[in-house]
């Protein structure tokens, strides 16, 4: 059986912000309208991230996800916190990693893989502003080495 990964959507400015050390895959809990929404790729991460509540959940907070048209009234919040399934010991392991100073989780990218919502989270270090002129600097002169490389194997 293949897998089907269709990605719906990616946060760009995570790995800007953050230098992302560990990621992991999650199952994500949806109400119908949500997964609907989803698979139209109605869906922003922008803002978004991950943390463990008392109960020992790990949560995925401020992801923007617009209510489905067609609901009517079964609709949902579009800001609403929503459940990441993950094992028990992957959430403590988690939990325990960003509880350093300066760790975060966020989530790097929401996808389908063979008709189920997965999301990709990621462990990240907060970058400071000399970091990320310095990853701006390397993208760019790839970006012009490519260019050149274009140009002379016309």
């Amino acid at each position: 059986m293949s897998t089907g990964i269709k990605t719906v959507e990616r946060n760009k400015k995570a790995r800007y912000e953050y230098a992302i050390e560990d990621t992991v895959e999650a199952g994500i809990v949806l109400k119908g309208s949500e997964v609907k929404s989803v698979r139209a790729g109605k869906v922003s991460l922008d803002g978004a991230y991950c943390a463990v509540d008392r109960y020992g959940e790990m949560l995925l907070h401020d992801a923007y996800i617009k209510p489905y048209e067609q609901a009517g009234h079964f609709n949902h919040d579009a800001r609403r916190t929503r459940k990441l399934l993950l094992h028990s010991r992957e959430i403590e392991r988690w939990a325990e990693a960003a509880n350093r100073k300066g760790y975060t989780i966020v989530p790097l990218e929401l996808y389908l893989r063979d008709g189920w919502v997965k999301l990709k989270i990621g462990l990240g270090k907060g970058k400071k502003q000399h970091d990320k002129r310095q990853t701006i600097k390397e993208r760019e002169s790839t970006r012009r080495l490519e260019e050149q490389r274009r140009a002379y194997n016309l």
